[in-house]
């Protein structure tokens, strides 16, 4: 008998949900559809694909005989994820807007939506995810808690996306293609009469920003402030922008007076300064020491850091990038992460993603970086021999600048491993 008999899945026109929708359905589960509008598209003039999105979703929950409710959160979306999108750029960070929806919008919003105006036993999504009560939540128990597990797809793994998702609405979602691959996907929405949907262009990027540049899309919300790009190498004045929200570091600075492409590597919101940097290499754009906020764990504190302990896990701040292996210690303020090779364009606003034996363990946001390659390697290229105690300075000044307690052995400890 099923624990969970009702179940209302987020329909967005895609195959992923398409193919949630349709395994539920075959397992037995009466399912609902919801179809999300997070974007007022009359605002953009059509630049979302809204209209056709939901077509394609009625396609899909017509095809499975399962009834489909359009829902508008586009006053959620606008107050809880875009509104802080616009803090952070204008703080000169770049934020991630898939996290903060999911955190804000679908798996809180939706989720209430579905449970207390639906009368859903639980929800499902198309993410590739897993959970430890199971795809089905067969092995649901409130009491231990669940956790989140990396999808068998390695590649369209999405956990990452959900690394801020409350424990209260992972409990009661379900994550039916996490055991499978993304051509299996397919090939089960073809042969079940939804090749239309299986041939569907995957949608990339943000929704709202539509086939525009950013720069000219932000530039709507944010008033232009013009300053200085300057030389990392020489300090000199190269150019000049229109303000620093427009940019994020490891982005190409298009600064047409100069031959070779330089790049963003670093941003001073005080003086509106943008420091860019020769080559898409360059030393300066690469760092292996990453500060952050305070941490949102998924299911609880690792047990390393509760005992005071380093934590040895992986981490990434990008979707597209492979784990890589870390050290973390925790402070009063937030965690410092060593990465053991140096990462190109660590940004702030972005956020440090951990995982460890396969298990997504939560997230923090990125505050600050650590020195540069670039700062080490030109210490030595000039013969400075006291290269460790000029990283301990530039360490303390910036954990003095983000709060962290400068005595803090533990931050001593996982630096200087």
């Amino acid at each position: 008998m099923l624990k969970f008999k009702k179940v209302v899945v987020g329909v967005s026109g895609g195959v992923d949900s398409a193919v949630a929708a349709l395994i539920l359905k075959h397992k037995g589960y009466d399912v609902q559809g919801v179809f999300m509008q997070n974007w007022d598209i009359a605002d953009e003039k059509g630049v979302c694909s809204a209209d056709a999105d939901y077509k394609d979703a009625a396609l899909v929950c017509g095809k499975l005989n399962i009834k489909l409710t359009h829902v508008n959160f586009v006053k959620h979306y606008w107050n809880e994820v875009f509104c802080e999108l616009v803090r952070e750029y204008e703080s000169g960070c770049t934020p991630n807007p898939d996290i903060l929806c999911n955190r804000n919008v679908k798996f809180r919003y939706f989720y209430k939506y579905a449970v207390e105006k639906l009368g859903a036993d639980a929800i499902a999504t198309g993410h590739y995810a897993r959970s430890s009560f199971g795809p089905f939540l067969q092995n649901y128990d409130e009491k231990r808690g669940v956790r989140l597990y990396l999808a068998r797809d390695w590649v369209k793994d999405q956990t990452f996306f959900l690394c801020q998702v409350r424990q209260k609405a992972l409990q009661r979602t379900m994550f039916p293609l996490g055991d499978l691959m993304k051509s299996e996907v397919k090939r089960i929405a073809t042969v079940n009469g939804l090749e239309k949907i299986a041939k569907k262009k995957e949608s990339m990027g943000i929704c709202f920003i539509g086939n525009r540049k950013f720069q000219d899309f932000i530039k709507e919300y944010i008033e232009d402030k013009p300053g200085d790009f300057v030389d990392v190498d020489d300090n000199k004045i190269v150019g000049q922008h229109n303000g620093i929200h427009q940019w994020t570091l490891g982005q190409r600075a298009r600064i047409h007076s100069l031959e070779k492409p330089y790049f963003t590597a670093k941003k001073d919101v005080e003086t509106n300064t943008i420091y860019v940097a020769k080559g898409t290499k360059h030393p300066f754009l690469y760092t292996n020491l990453i500060f952050t906020s305070k941490p949102y764990w998924i299911h609880s504190k690792p047990k390393d850091l509760e005992n005071g302990d380093i934590l040895d896990c992986d981490f990434k701040f990008q979707h597209t990038k492979h784990w890589v292996p870390c050290k973390v210690c925790q402070t009063d303020k937030g965690l410092v992460i060593k990465v053991n090779k140096y990462k190109r364009a660590v940004t702030p606003g972005q956020y440090a993603v951990l995982a460890k034996n396969g298990e997504c363990l939560g997230s923090a946001k990125i505050t600050n970086s650590g020195p540069s390659y670039f700062t080490l390697y030109y210490l030595q290229d000039k013969k400075i021999n006291n290269v460790s105690s000029i990283v301990d300075k530039y360490v303390t000044k910036i954990t003095e600048e983000e709060g962290y307690l400068t005595d803090n052995e533990d931050v001593k400890i996982c630096v200087n491993r």
